[in-house]
């Protein structure tokens, strides 16, 4: 009898650790990653000819990115490896893959989807100018490509990663101009006793905070962004700090970003339930404590399923590995999963803690002026957003997509699927539950004119 053939999607910290425990059970998983190496954001690889030391790279986790990098290396002759692959669509129990433009299919009984996150963003006046970054952009810029994306850079937006980012850059020797917060101080003071839960991280974050304060960085919170300033590229940002007063700052670059939101488009086609975080408000794939998704043989773990951070994506990648075994009949320790089940409690009782000290700014979505591009991909402002619900009545997101386009262009929604649920829930006067959110569309990302279907021999 043939074994059963589990695919991972996800070569992060999550997709790494559900692999390792697949392999120690004796089967051989198939990894299917988007990346050139794993890793995944979190510990992104630098390129092969650089030679960064890991503590240059990643700082206080250069201890957790050498583990996962060195158990995937350690996994190479035990699992069948994709990396470069784009999963695009699911149908059924088939996975449609593609590779160098060459399209073809991965049938699975089991399918891990440790898909991650990715940069949540509102509309702001600017920010389709050259040199206007996201969070993770400007991560990746500094990672991968050992370079910045400008001189002189502020960051914009609300969330740890804020933070992190802004430190590792005045650490590499860039000009950080300003750390611009939209949440209240208050607010962050406030929820220190709950992130107390996981001291250790909440004292790196008190030191990215404290080493940008010592950098002479200035750090404004409560802001309220008015716009990213220039003609051509940027050249500034202007502001209204938490007491209404409006500043300038001279800039050639914007990091920005707010907070994280999963990727599910898979989780999506794969017809699994969601329901609505109310604390982050977002939409997300409903899953049990151990991952499994309402749809028999798809587990759910890492950031894709909820925004826990790496350490939780190690600990539910795992958990997932184990209920697949467990589903297939396979021993697994009920020790070990309980261990796990209490990490991945710590790492909820945190994630509540940050959903408090940094709320998504709802506010700013919803007041985003007429004129402003909304959805990017296909040009729609939020004034031809709010006329779909006003003069043609959509009474959901997906009405709107169909009747403007919004979240139909290249990124499926991504960054623009968020603001263009609060606009709607605006002019409706109704909750971000009742406008619903944009449902996934096979390819969940964009296949070249040239893709072709494999050639069997």
């Amino acid at each position: 009898m043939a074994e059963p053939r589990v695919v991972v999607i996800g070569a992060g910290p999550a997709g790494i650790r559900a692999a390792q425990a697949l392999v120690a059970a004796g089967l051989r998983p198939a990894v299917v990653d988007e990346g050139l190496c794993s890793g995944g954001q979190i510990y992104r690889r630098q390129p092969a000819n650089f030679k960064r030391p890991y503590e240059a790279l990643y700082g206080f986790e250069a201890k957790k990115a050498r583990a996962v990098h060195t158990t995937f290396d350690d996994l190479s002759n035990a699992i069948d490896y994709h990396p470069e692959t784009l999963a695009w669509n699911l149908s059924g129990n088939t996975l449609h893959l593609v590779r160098n433009d060459i399209a073809d299919t991965l049938d699975f009984d089991a399918l891990i989807l440790a898909t991650g996150a990715t940069d949540r963003l509102l509309p702001l006046r600017g920010w389709t100018l050259p040199g206007c970054y996201s969070l993770g952009a400007s991560q990746i810029a500094l990672k991968a490509q050992a370079c910045a994306i400008g001189e002189r850079v502020v960051f914009l937006g609300t969330g740890p990663l804020l933070y992190l980012i802004s430190y590792q850059y005045a650490q590499a020797g860039v000009d950080v101009a300003a750390v611009l917060d939209t949440s209240p101080f208050s607010g962050q003071i406030g929820a220190l006793p709950v992130m107390a839960s996981r001291p250790s991280m909440l004292a790196k974050g008190l030191y990215y905070r404290a080493q940008l304060t010592a950098r002479r960085i200035p750090v404004h919170t409560s802001v309220i962004p008015l716009q990213i300033e220039g003609e051509t590229s940027v050249s500034g940002v202007r502001f209204r700090t938490g007491k209404g007063k409006e500043q300038q700052l001279v800039a050639d670059a914007v990091g920005m970003g707010f907070h994280l939101r999963s990727e599910t488009q898979l989780a999506d086609l794969a017809h699994c339930e969601f329901d609505f975080d109310e604390e982050l408000a977002q939409w997300a794939p409903v899953a049990d404590v151990d991952g499994r998704s309402s749809v028999p043989g798809v587990y759910l773990a890492g950031d894709g399923a909820r925004i826990l951070g790496a350490d939780s994506a190690e600990i539910t990648g795992e958990l997932a590995a184990l209920a697949v075994l467990s589903d297939l009949e396979r021993p697994v320790s009920g020790q070990r999963v309980q261990k796990l089940r209490q990490g991945r409690e710590r790492m909820e009782r945190f994630r509540r803690g940050l959903a408090m000290a940094f709320p998504w700014p709802a506010f700013l979505a919803r007041g985003v002026e007429y004129d402003v591009l909304l959805c990017r991909c296909e040009a729609i402002s939020a004034g031809e957003l709010r006329s779909s619900a006003s003069q043609c009545g959509a009474p959901e997101l997906n009405r709107a997509k169909a009747l403007i386009r919004v979240g139909m262009g290249r990124c499926q929604g991504r960054y623009c699927g968020h603001a263009a649920a609060e606009v709607l829930a605006d002019m409706r006067g109704e909750s971000l539950r009742d406008v619903g959110r944009l449902r996934g569309q096979g390819p969940v990302k964009p296949l070249s004119c040239n893709t072709r279907m494999k050639v069997s021999k």
